[in-house]
């Protein structure tokens, strides 16, 4: 049986559209996601941004890998039902950590995050993967907004640096050129969210958000989660996270030292 947040609909639902809205998933981890997020803020990890480009207002903070630094982060991750709904979502008997991230935009940002699908910007492939995005902040217009079954396209959308907007490797043939989904009449999904909900989402699901014009900051806590058949694969540079010196072959499962096994083990 699926886990009391999920139901059947909602797992063909994300095995159909990639994507999926999951209320209350991290209602009751709110406050401790908060307080991580404050962590991460005063004392940013190596990979830290402010995504800084210029004519863009406000602040657009973002941050990834922290979780094993920042306790409140390893709470969340161990004890939140998370780890039960992504196996029930990616029909997978296991479940392991890749990274978690957090992004923040302060009040009147007017920067977006740009259309991207984050599968291309990682060492690691396969059909059972899953993000949830969860706001610590009730949010409207800066919500995450999905392209229903972009997972299934033929060719991975190019991947770009977020403000330069350059592409993030040498071989762009290899990819299919950013769309404009509203331009283009694609089924765009968003949601109005109260904190602690949560959008699943596939790897490769395209997607992207507004910037925040509202008077209120918009806190978002992202989590990275794999399954069974997720693989190490080489790309052609340093990968986003780099996670640098990790020692995998291609073709391997991801070390369990680096990324733990957190359901099935």
């Amino acid at each position: 049986m699926p886990h009391p947040f999920v139901t059947q609909q909602d797992i063909e639902t994300f095995q159909r559209d990639g994507v999926v809205l999951i209320r209350g998933l991290f209602a009751d981890h709110v406050d401790d996601l908060r307080a991580g997020v404050a962590t991460n803020m005063a004392e940013p990890g190596p990979y830290a941004s402010e995504n800084e480009k210029q004519g863009e207002t406000g602040r657009f903070f973002d941050d990834y890998c922290n979780w094993q630094r920042i306790p409140e982060f390893e709470k969340v991750i161990r004890t939140s039902p998370a780890a039960e709904v992504a196996a029930d979502l990616m029909q997978s008997k296991t479940v392991q950590v890749f990274h978690d991230h957090v992004l923040v935009k302060e009040p009147g940002t007017s920067m977006s995050t740009p259309w991207h699908t984050d599968g291309p910007y990682y060492f690691v492939e396969g059909s059972q993967t899953v993000s949830f995005w969860s706001p610590l902040d009730p949010v409207k217009d800066a919500t995450l907004r999905m392209v229903a079954g972009s997972h299934k396209w033929e060719k991975p959308v190019l991947p770009t640096r977020w403000v330069s907007e350059e592409s993030f490797f040498p071989n762009e043939e290899d990819y299919m050129p950013i769309p404009d989904p509203d331009a283009e009449g694609m089924t765009v999904l968003e949601w109005d969210m109260a904190p602690g909900d949560a959008v699943a989402f596939n790897y490769n699901v395209l997607h992207g958000a507004r910037g925040n014009t509202s008077p209120t900051r918009r806190r978002a806590f992202s989590l990275r989660l794999v399954g069974d058949d997720a693989r190490y694969v080489e790309r052609p540079g340093r990968t986003s996270p780099p996670f640098p010196e990790h020692g995998m072959s291609p073709g391997q499962k991801l070390r369990e030292d680096w990324f733990p096994v957190i359901y099935g083990a």
